[in-house]
């Protein structure tokens, strides 16, 4: 008996977590029930809804190339009639970033580092102003 993506199996858990529970499939391979498909709403403690060597049914969500296989008891769960479809994971509609921007022209490295150079010797040249002027130091303006 192969394990097919989307097949629903009877498992014993075998082992839990803090991220989820170890269930062995009749096949003997063992597979992970994340603790986000234990059940449809919220767990915030994976014992307060399963319990080692509890039967549960699974359905495989997918079987990785390593052996690693991925199950789900939410989703094994039949769905009551009526109950509306809900997605694996709803999508969201993403905002249009292919926004038209005007860029600066691209400065080379000499004319970015003169007007750094510039702008640097004014801040200085006022900060010493300032300074002196409150110092009373040379050249300090009266008036």
């Amino acid at each position: 008996m192969s394990i097919e993506v989307g097949s629903k199996l009877e498992g014993k858990v075998t082992g839990i977590t803090n991220f989820g529970a170890f269930v062995q499939l009749p096949t003997g391979a063992t597979g992970l029930v994340h603790i986000s498909e234990v059940a449809d709403n919220y767990v915030k403690d994976i014992n307060d809804h399963l319990k080692v060597g509890e039967m549960v049914e699974v359905k495989v969500m997918n079987v990785e190339a390593d052996g690693k296989i991925g199950l789900s008891i939410r989703k094994a769960k039949p769905q009551p009639e009526g109950a509306p479809q809900r997605p694996d994971r709803p999508q969201r509609p993403r905002p249009n970033n292919n926004r038209s921007f005007e860029r600066a022209p691209k400065e080379n490295f000499e004319t970015k580092m003169a007007k750094f150079l510039k702008e640097s010797e004014d801040n200085l040249t006022s900060l010493k102003r300032a300074t002196e002027s409150k110092r009373g130091g040379r050249g300090a303006r009266r008036g």
